[in-house]
């Protein structure tokens, strides 16, 4: 059996799906209100932050899969994103179930650095500093060998379909939906590194059964093409076949925003990556697994095109 942890999003919906198509139909899935996914999904509702809960959630899992995500709240991340981890960690240590971490880049330095899997973590921000704390605590169980098999899936900025959250589907893709204005953070002529939400997904189920892949730390496989908010949105534009504008947010407007919006506050930390360009690099993964097909920004374009255009 394969286990899902915080499996009602995107990711692990997405990943739910691949685990049916190629791998296993004995899957649970966990999470505060579990639904299934598949028809053939097991669900166990759980609150992970339990300890028992949480041993019981992975007993009998050959694989655990830590998707689980928490809104953006920081005093939540702070109360709960670490004691969440610690648990799962001990309820894979407990059932000699191996543990799949899907990871962000928030723990990262927000420069131009190239972003390799060896990258120094320089979290900026108290939400890069819990995300930090928690890489850190799964490896230094995969160094000290308390955990029999553990393996990190990290992952840049999303965009994609569905139930996907992040800055570019709600400035862009969602302000398209309701008939706004497009936006962008600070710059339109810095590189942006996203990632297919599906491609994520496909790439963490791959990952977590190949045997040899554990014990190590893999960036997830982007788009090789290059572009920036400028470009992107011309590239929307093109799929859409109409010009969309856009404005770009300066940072006085972002501050002055946190001042009466909580949603603007808690994005306020984040937006020192915007600044730079954000070069993610995937080589390790592609040489790994050549044969893995990234989806390419036009077609996922089109794909949240024709889904926006079927909600009509």
């Amino acid at each position: 059996m394969q286990t899902i942890l915080g499996a009602n999003g995107q990711i692990g919906e997405e990943l739910a799906r691949e685990l049916k198509r190629n791998y296993t139909s004995d899957i649970r899935i966990v999470s505060r209100n579990a639904k299934k996914v598949n028809e053939t999904d097991t669900l166990f509702s759980a609150d992970l932050s339990d300890r028992e809960k949480a041993i019981e959630a992975v007993k009998g899992s050959e694989i655990a899969y830590f998707t689980l995500g928490l809104p953006m709240d920081t005093d939540l991340w702070e109360r709960q994103f670490l004691t969440i981890m610690k648990n799962v960690i001990e309820a894979c240590k407990i059932n000699g179930t191996k543990l799949v971490f899907f990871d962000n880049t928030y723990m990262y330095p927000q420069n131009n650095e190239i972003l390799t899997e060896q990258t120094r973590f320089a979290p900026v921000g108290r939400k890069g500093i819990v995300r930090k704390q928690m890489a850190d605590m799964l490896l230094e169980e995969m160094k000290a060998g308390t955990i029999d098999d553990a393996v990190i899936c990290r992952a840049p900025e999303f965009y994609g379909p569905g139930k996907t959250q992040s800055i570019t589907n709600t400035l862009i893709f969602n302000a398209i939906k309701d008939g706004k204005k497009l936006k962008v953070p600070l710059r339109d002529d810095k590189i942006r590194s996203l990632i297919w939400t599906p491609d994520a997904s496909r790439a963490t189920a791959l990952i977590g059964n190949t045997p040899d892949a554990y014990g190590q730390t893999w960036h997830l496989p982007v788009d090789s093409h290059k572009m920036n908010y400028k470009e992107f949105i011309a590239l929307v534009s093109q799929v859409y076949g109409k010009e969309f504008r856009y404005s770009v947010i300066p940072k006085l407007a972002f501050s002055i925003g946190s001042l009466f919006s909580k949603n603007a506050k808690e994005l306020k930390e984040l937006l020192p990556r915007y600044q730079y360009d954000n070069l993610f690099d995937d080589s390790k993964f592609r040489k790994r697994f050549p044969e893995f097909q990234v989806t390419a920004y036009r077609l996922g374009i089109e794909q949240i095109k024709k889904e926006q255009q079927k909600a009509k």
